[in-house]
């Protein structure tokens, strides 16, 4: 009799994991269990409806400096399946991937249907059976070790080894919980903040090539540097979504109030701020402040900085005073802003948190609790910032875990 395998979630990990484990045991016999009537929707959503599938960054070293959670245990995962793997598995099945300016890499057709038709085609070539409409609502061992899947309907499946891939499902991680595992609790990560401040009133769309962003949440102080963006409730872009990432669990914990530091002048000391202010004194003297910018900063938020600052319109370089000049430059360097709640990052929604990764055998994605139990994607207590880096842990981890269930 064929090995029986099951996998717990039609979406990325675990139909990768799949497709993994059919073409690595053609005898084996895997079916996926997924519990609506569309597998890979994260998929499908991902990117704009383009799908980031992976970020153009090929040394295991520098790649996991960009997970908040799980970068460590990944080291040695991206050793054996990594971007440039995940490359040539779609370029073999005749999908051509193509790499961004900030290191994004998406299909050339700019279309996720592309990925999804590759996947479920994938699936089908190597014999897997996807089960949609299929909730499991229990998994158990029975007398003889073999694990017992009860679905919606009230049916039981034996199986002899079976991967959760269920994302951040609650589900996913009572199964988990049930079988001996610890459950990391669940926080949202990668999202944009609510700030209700002045200086951004009616500046929706208005962005910065790259900011210097500071959080003070509770006891917790941290930096990141990147592009910012204006939105119609407050901030976003890399910088932000990063701190949202690496502070999830602060922010969490003070929910969502805390306090921002925007510095617009990276690698520029406080004296050159000082002598550009003066330049503009003596060689623009009778130039509007207002309607100068500095350092190329965006001229609407200019405008509303430098009103901010108490600077009026009618104010010349030659007449700003002292006190106006240190508070505009305490605004170019270190304006704060208060954030008083989250929102969401597009249409995706990433959480910190799952089955602890002390549990896991890193080799194989197995438990180190229950043999025979795998796990893969974001189920586990990893999660990426924004460029890919989610979905290739998710390859990552489903490779591993299906060529593991096919061979051990």
């Amino acid at each position: 009799m064929p090995t029986q395998i099951a996998v717990i979630g039609g979406g990325a990990a675990g139909i990768f994991a799949a497709v993994t484990t059919a073409e690595h045991n053609p005898s084996a016999a895997v079916t996926v269990f997924e519990a609506t009537g569309e597998p890979l929707d994260k998929v499908r959503i991902s990117g704009g409806g383009r799908c980031n599938v992976t970020h153009h960054c090929f040394d295991p070293a520098i790649l996991i400096g960009n997970y908040p959670r799980g970068g460590r245990e990944l080291r040695g995962p991206f050793s054996h399946f990594q971007p440039r793997d995940t490359i040539e598995w779609f370029a073999r099945r005749g999908v051509t991937l193509k790499a961004e300016s900030d290191g994004r890499m998406f299909p050339t057709t700019d279309s996720s249907a592309t990925i999804i038709n590759c996947l479920l085609d994938s699936s089908r070539t190597a014999g897997v059976s996807i089960k949609l409409n299929a909730r499991v609502k229990h998994v158990g061992l029975d007398d003889s070790g073999s694990f017992v899947l009860s679905t919606h309907d009230s049916g039981q499946h034996r199986f002899d080894r079976v991967l959760i891939a269920t994302g951040n499902s609650p589900n996913g991680h009572r199964f988990a919980e049930r079988l001996g595992h610890t459950i990391v609790p669940a926080v949202p990560s990668l999202f944009t903040f609510k700030v209700n401040d002045p200086r951004l009133s009616g500046l929706s769309g208005v962005s910065f090539d790259r900011v210097e962003a500071t959080l003070y949440a509770g006891e917790t102080v941290m930096r990141q540097t990147g592009p910012m963006l204006i939105t119609h409730w407050g901030l976003s872009g890399p910088a932000i979504l990063k701190l949202s990432a690496w502070g999830a669990r602060a922010l969490h914990d003070t929910r969502y109030k805390a306090s921002l530091e925007i510095n617009f002048l990276l690698n520029r000391a406080p004296d050159d701020v000082s002598a550009a202010i003066s330049a503009e004194r003596t060689e623009h003297g009778k130039r509007k402040v207002h309607a100068h910018p500095l350092f190329n900063l965006p001229r609407r938020y200019w405008e509303q900085l430098t009103a901010h600052a108490d600077i009026e319109k009618s104010t010349t370089w030659s007449t700003l005073s002292k006190t106006q000049a240190t508070s505009l430059i305490s605004e170019l360097a270190a304006a704060r802003f208060e954030i008083r709640g989250k929102g969401v990052f597009k249409e995706e929604f990433v959480t910190c948190g799952g089955v602890s990764l002390r549990e896991i055998d890193f080799r194989t994605m197995q438990s180190r609790i229950r043999p025979g139990l795998f796990f893969a994607g974001e189920i586990l207590d990893i999660d990426g910032v924004t460029g890919g880096f989610n979905f290739q842990s998710a390859w990552t981890t489903g490779f591993l875990a299906g060529r593991a269930m096919a061979t051990l």
